[in-house]
């Protein structure tokens, strides 16, 4: 285990194709704007590739993927729990800003 060696990253062949994959999928997102799906579903699609954005960028453009599992599965644990904790303080939040008015 000490004498591990990281995998070798791709060259910047594969990175100029991973960025055209993110330049495609905000096309996509754009393409369902103008669609005018129903809000719901609307919704959901463009969170749904949000998130696959967000996990093409963390995982190659920072580098996460030729990291030790471990960081990746301590992150991850911890960025959920941030947005749950985060999800009980945005109610109050609005609950301010309607006292206000």
């Amino acid at each position: 285990m000490a004498n591990e060696t990281p995998a070798a990253e791709p060259g910047m062949r594969f990175y100029a194709a991973i960025w055209l994959v993110l330049i495609a999928i905000v096309g996509v997102e754009v393409a369902l704007t103008f669609a005018h799906l129903p809000t719901t579903s609307l919704l959901a699609a463009l969170l749904s590739l949000a998130v696959i954005e967000a996990g093409l960028g963390v995982m190659y453009f920072m580098h996460l993927k030729y990291e030790r599992r471990a960081l990746f599965w301590s992150l991850i644990p911890t960025l959920v729990f941030v947005l749950v904790m985060l999800n009980h303080l945005w109610p109050d939040a609005h609950r301010l800003l309607r006292m206000q008015h």
